[in-house]
């Protein structure tokens, strides 16, 4: 339940566990580059925490995995292509240890935090450091578009 903080401005002071996701999608390093794109594309996310027994070990984003496939410039065959990138695992391009935020953090300071470091979502691990949620870009946008429309226009 959201407890009523209010800031400057009269704007609620958000913390990232108001508006997180719980629970992410997660995949272990071993998980292979084709398995871990296919996960992406089945849940509808850009990204994927790397987690081993529960804890966060790093972070996988599509522009990785991409950046990590053959272009279409590449003097390999179609089947050598595949068998190579069937072989790669999120572990050998994943962001290792990865700048993640806790629960009670502040939506301005995890909002800051992706800003300053071009990054678009951030894991959310508790004080033991275990993965509880992620927060994302358009998590703070959601945030930011509640807190207008509840808001009164000034004319």
């Amino acid at each position: 339940m959201m407890e009523e903080r209010v800031g400057r401005m009269g704007m609620r002071r958000y913390l990232v566990k108001d508006c997180m996701t719980p629970d992410p999608v997660t995949i272990c390093p071993e998980t292979t580059l084709p398995e871990a794109d296919h996960l992406m594309k089945k849940c509808k996310v850009h990204r994927l925490p790397v987690v081993e027994q529960g804890r966060l070990v790093g972070i996988v984003t599509l522009s990785d995995i991409r950046e990590a496939s053959p272009s279409c410039a590449t003097a390999l065959s179609f089947y050598e292509w595949n068998y190579l990138l069937a072989r790669l695992t999120v572990g050998e391009i994943m962001t290792r240890d990865p700048i993640w935020v806790s629960p009670d953090t502040s939506v301005q300071a995890a909002g800051r935090l992706m800003l300053e470091h071009g990054i678009s979502g951030l894991p959310v691990c508790d004080e033991s450091g275990r993965l509880v949620g992620i927060i994302t870009d358009r998590d703070i946008f959601r945030v930011l578009l509640t807190e207008f429309e509840t808001r009164p226009m000034l004319v």
